[in-house]
């Protein structure tokens, strides 16, 4: 198996992202996908067993991605509430320009790969967003007795599901920022300390 922290996988993954944002997962062919990476299709193969096979490496690629820029934006930030505030947006809005990928990715795993696999990919994630319940917690900033492992996922998956509904499932009976702001508050009313 080649290595997948070399360029060519990269390039191969952002090619098939753009592509299928463009044309869809079964309009899209792989000799679209080597053609706009400018590579043999054998080559594609060497890092990709079939088109399905890209599905779970891009859902941890826009993970990453996500997670990345959330990290980036929180530095310096020590407030729990403040980390909170960039993970809505920033969940927001890469839910907003990837939403057709991300249908796709749910779609794919849930299809081919087990539960086990989309748990694998979210584990980074919901690492992070643990380490920040304990920092809250130690900073009495929010309540002590929760289930930090359980409570990062239930958060995550909140403020993911409340995004999807409202970018692919078009629930937008209140403006953006009201939205966003409904899910700040209902968290808060959850968390804080009293």
């Amino acid at each position: 198996m080649v290595s997948t922290s070399d360029g060519k996988y990269n390039k191969i993954l952002r090619a098939a992202i753009d592509v299928i944002s463009e044309k869809g997962l079964h309009k899209t062919s792989i000799s679209d996908i080597v053609k706009k990476v400018g590579i043999a299709q054998g080559t594609f193969y060497l890092y990709f067993s079939s088109k399905k096979a890209l599905i779970p490496a891009i859902a941890d690629n826009l993970l990453t991605t996500t997670l990345e820029g959330i990290k980036e934006n929180t530095q310096g930030k020590e407030n729990f509430w403040d980390v909170l505030e960039v993970v809505i947006d920033k969940t927001f809005n890469i839910t907003n320009s990837y939403k057709d990928i991300i249908v796709l990715c749910y779609s794919g795993l849930a299809i081919d790969y087990s539960m086990e696999k989309w748990e694998s990919v979210y584990q980074p994630y919901y690492h992070w967003f643990e380490e920040i319940l304990n920092k809250g917690i130690k900073n009495n900033e929010i309540i002590s007795d929760i289930n930090v492992k359980w409570t990062a996922k239930l958060i995550i998956n909140l403020i993911e599901n409340a995004a999807e509904r409202f970018y692919i499932g078009l629930e937008q009976d209140d403006t953006l920022e009201v939205f966003k702001f409904e899910i700040f508050n209902f968290l808060k009313r959850s968390l804080l300390r009293t």
